[in-house]
């Protein structure tokens, strides 16, 4: 029982890792790539920077947490 509680602690810890370097990765390229484009949309058309940013972070979930997943996944096989 003990092994299976750390294994599962320590898959936690390896999943809560990758996901927080990707989710600085993806911050860091967004505001290398889009800050200016995302801040004229702002000042000039709030209703497309809104529709804007929505799509930005549903696209961040949906993409990081997939990738986030085949990473765990191929982890957990070889730690099986």
């Amino acid at each position: 029982m003990k092994n299976v509680k750390k294994s599962t602690l320590f898959h936690l810890i390896i999943e809560l890792t990758i996901y927080a370097v990707f989710v600085s990765v993806y911050l860091i390229l967004v505001l290398h790539f889009l800050l200016d484009w995302l801040k004229e949309l702002f000042t000039k058309q709030r209703e497309v920077y809104a529709y804007v940013a929505i799509l930005l972070m549903i696209g961040q979930a949906v993409g990081l947490e997939r990738v986030t997943s085949i990473l765990v996944h191929l982890t957990r096989r070889r730690t099986e």
